[in-house]
């Protein structure tokens, strides 16, 4: 038999319609997992993940790094691009394949100010918001460098609902639920 663990308890994103989203994180960590994002342009490209996605510049070495963040564990660094970058593309269309793409977790609350931000940096650089089968409403932003970043925030869980079934027809139970393994 497998265990559950609830992991709902550890993590650092907070859940449900009225979630709040925390301050950015402005200290020092070993980073678990970071996102390295080549730009022929740093200045514009920061411009817009600053201004647009709600990043912070942690901090840059001129002309060769800048460190952006958000919540904690939400790092990206711009670096100078070593060649021609692909073209921007259009925020509706699936990206290419082999074109990375990046999902950042937000709170609901964040999504129109986000999607307004960046539409007023580029008009045509958001698509939505939409609703996922997971449980989620997103929206698509392609940035300057043609960077492929979705922004993602949890929608209630009803467990009665035809997500919940359909989550509960595959194992996965909601928190409180026995047969999730809740302790």
């Amino acid at each position: 038999m497998t265990e559950y663990f609830n992991a709902f308890e550890i993590s650092p994103v907070p859940d449900g319609p009225d979630a709040v989203a925390p301050e950015p994180f402005l200290g020092i960590y070993a980073m678990p997992m970071f996102v390295k994002i080549p730009t022929r342009d740093l200045h514009a490209s920061t411009d817009f993940w600053v201004r647009g996605l709600g990043f912070v510049d942690l901090f840059n070495v001129p002309g060769q790094i800048v460190h952006l963040r958000r919540w904690a564990f939400q790092d990206v660094l711009l670096v100078p691009a070593d060649d021609d970058p692909a073209p921007a593309g259009d925020a509706a269309a699936p990206p290419a394949a082999g074109t990375a793409q990046v999902f950042v977790s937000c709170v609901l609350g964040q999504l129109e100010s986000v999607a307004d931000a960046c539409r007023a940096l580029s008009p045509d650089s958001v698509t939505g918001p939409y609703d996922t089968a997971w449980r989620t409403r997103d929206i698509a932003v392609i940035t300057p460098e043609g960077a492929h970043v979705t922004f993602t925030a949890a929608t209630p869980f009803t467990p009665d609902s035809d997500v919940g079934r359909d989550f509960a027809s595959v194992g996965i139970f909601a928190p409180d639920d026995p047969r999730g393994g809740a302790q």
